[in-house]
């Protein structure tokens, strides 16, 4: 087994273990449930789950989506949060190799991750985890007796991305609702857009934006044609940003600076 195979393979299963982590915090924290005890439990019989049935994607392929208690439907979404965390994994490690700053790429990415899925579920981007991020974030950015830095940025970048992207959207999102008397962002959308500025800097708040805007409006026209949405549908804008800052995270300001100069 070659060294860069054993890599990638250990970050695809260390994805896996994330993505099952993060279907937990995803059912969990808009709860306000802890995502530690009690152990995962079928939602329709409430039996314990065994540890041997909750192994990520496995586990769900042996049981072909059921229950083993009382055969209740388990959903689809689950395995493929897992596996896409897995793959995502996967990715980093092909892009930042076996440098400290892919801790903070696959950090950075479960975050967004869940919160994007959370929003999609609720409408709901939860400050017991963009306010941690936050600060993690930043922190990760001031220099440390590592002999190479963990995060992707420095310290300057990282808080100028912050109160860019926290303060840019709070005050974008206070004109709408000034000017059309209506909310078009709420705040978590702005704390979720400072936590993409810790992690990535200005520069990652801009290729981010641009993404979000793109696909939200895509996404929107797509359902407006299709008579699912009509113009006061509020969209879940955290699940753009979570795509944005994947795209940002991959691609940084090269994305963009085929269609602008960024100093």
């Amino acid at each position: 087994m070659t060294e860069p195979f054993f890599w990638g393979l250990l970050a695809f299963l260390l994805g896996l273990i994330v993505g099952s982590f993060l279907n937990v915090v995803v059912y969990r924290v808009p709860r306000g449930l802890s995502v530690v005890r009690p152990r995962s439990r079928c939602p329709w019989c409430g039996g314990e789950i065994a540890a041997f049935d909750n192994v990520p994607v496995l586990g769900y392929l042996l049981l072909r989506g059921r229950c083993r208690r009382c055969g209740g439907p388990i959903g689809w979404r689950y395995p493929a949060v897992e596996a896409g965390m897995g793959f995502l994994f996967l990715l980093i490690y092909l892009r930042f190799g076996e440098r400290p700053p892919a801790i903070a790429a696959a950090l950075f990415s479960a975050l967004v991750v869940a919160l994007g899925l959370i929003d999609f579920d609720h409408l709901l981007l939860p400050d017991s985890i963009t306010l941690p991020g936050i600060a993690v974030g930043w922190l990760l950015s001031v220099p440390s007796a590592f002999r190479e830095p963990i995060a992707l940025i420095g310290p300057e970048p990282s808080g100028l991305g912050l109160l860019c992207g926290a303060g840019g959207l709070f005050l974008f999102a206070e004109a709408w609702l000034w000017l059309r008397n209506e909310e078009g962002l709420g705040l978590g959308d702005a704390k979720m857009f400072g936590l993409v500025g810790a992690f990535l800097g200005w520069r990652g708040c801009v290729t981010t934006m641009a993404v979000a805007c793109v696909a939200g409006t895509l996404v929107a026209v797509l359902l407006l044609l299709r008579g699912r949405a009509h113009r006061r549908t509020r969209l879940p804008f955290g699940v753009f940003l979570a795509f944005g800052g994947l795209v940002a995270l991959f691609v940084g300001p090269a994305f963009l600076g085929r269609f602008v100069q960024l100093p």
